[in-house]
């Protein structure tokens, strides 16, 4: 029988007793049947496992830097190279020939350099002893500091082209495999065109994400484990490289890589990972049935016991799951009683019916005195 029920059968019993002429009967009020049971209080063993997936530390897609036909590819996809090392060549001959023409050009510019400087020198000797005017001079001046521009510019044309033959030549920025090639030999290259995705494998970096509620429990350094489908015999050992300085807003979640060694090349950038972080151990943790806990607009709450039989709506904060109880964290002290068991409807301050899990009523000396708690654990 609901409570508007039981509200409404006490109210015409009221009015049939007056209509009789009896004395007006004292209105009771039902109480609401509920199931009760003491919260629960253990240690417990709480290993903390996230799923991430492996990251290459490093990863470049490389561009031509310079124009000009493929004229040669050292090494291919699926192959290891060296930092340093010539990955391809984009006509080195060409650039080579730039070369030669911007020093014989720079060495044409500081030839007519010393040939101005010889110049301007005897035309101000010659105005000094007052047989050339100062026009004569002002102009040899003009033209040794064209002669000087002349040279810089040379100067940086040449570097330019050594630049240029240096960018024909595309080498490894890290030691990695080539993952991908995007161009052939003989194709001819526009400056900014992909050639080819570098990845680095050894060391590999699994990156995963923290609750936010576990964000203490990980520092730089810390050792942790990490299991992979492919194979599923091994644990491989990583280490904490980094851990984000913010949590992320939408998924309240902490960022965090790990760095695993990879030598053999067996470990793939893209693979699902589960790290381990280990296991933390705990004391006195207030623990109930996962049914006490209700959702509400304002969080969780459960329903607890308090004085003269009546329930008393308490926020709480929950914490770990474990086989089918749920941890309270806080709101719960280890002598209450919660409601599991027809609750759904319940006030704040509602009468109730104590109940056993089979049913049973609880004597009313257990239920009244039972005490209102606010300890923690």
């Amino acid at each position: 029988m609901t409570r508007s029920r039981r509200w409404i059968a006490a109210a015409l019993a009221a009015a049939l007793g007056a209509g009789c002429g009896e004395a007006e009967p004292e209105v009771v009020v039902a109480a609401a049947p509920v199931v009760l049971v003491p919260v629960e209080v253990r240690d417990l063993e709480e290993r903390i496992e996230v799923t991430g997936e492996l990251v290459a530390r490093h990863r470049s897609v490389l561009a031509a830097e310079v124009a000009g036909r493929v004229s040669e590819i050292v090494f291919d996809e699926g192959q290891h190279v060296e930092e340093g090392e010539v990955i391809l060549e984009i006509d080195p001959e060409r650039r080579q020939l730039d070369v030669a023409s911007a020093r014989a050009g720079l060495a044409e510019a500081r030839a007519g350099l010393r040939e101005r400087e010889r110049d301007h020198a005897r035309v101000k000797k010659l105005h000094a002893q007052e047989i050339a005017s100062a026009q004569r001079l002002d102009q040899a001046r003009t033209e040794l500091a064209l002669a000087r521009a002349r040279v810089d510019a040379a100067a940086a044309q040449s570097r330019m082209a050594e630049r240029a033959l240096s960018d024909a030549s595309v080498t490894a920025p890290f030691s990695g495999r080539i993952a991908e090639r995007f161009v052939g030999e003989g194709e001819y290259l526009n400056v900014g065109q992909k050639l080819v995705d570098l990845v680095a494998l050894d060391p590999i970096e699994v990156e995963f994400h923290l609750a936010e509620r576990d964000t203490s429990r990980i520092e730089v350094g810390q050792e942790v484990r990490v299991s992979l489908d492919p194979h599923p015999d091994e644990l491989f050992g990583a280490t904490v490289t980094m851990i984000s300085p913010t949590i992320d807003r939408r998924t309240r979640t902490l960022r965090v890589l790990a760095r695993l060694e990879n030598q053999e090349g067996r470990l793939r950038p893209g693979l699902f990972a589960r790290a381990d972080l280990g296991v933390e151990r705990r004391s006195d943790v207030v623990m109930v049935p996962e049914e006490a806990v209700l959702q509400r607009a304002d969080g969780s709450v459960v329903f607890r016991l308090g004085p003269d039989n009546r329930v008393l709506r308490t926020p709480v904060e929950v914490g770990v799951h474990r086989a089918g109880t749920v941890e309270v964290r806080r709101g719960l002290g280890p002598r209450d009683y919660v409601v599991t068991r027809g609750h759904a409807s319940l006030t704040d301050g509602e009468l109730v019916s104590p109940r056993d899990l089979d049913g049973t009523p609880i004597q009313a000396e257990l239920a009244v005195a039972t005490p209102p708690s606010s300890e923690t654990p």
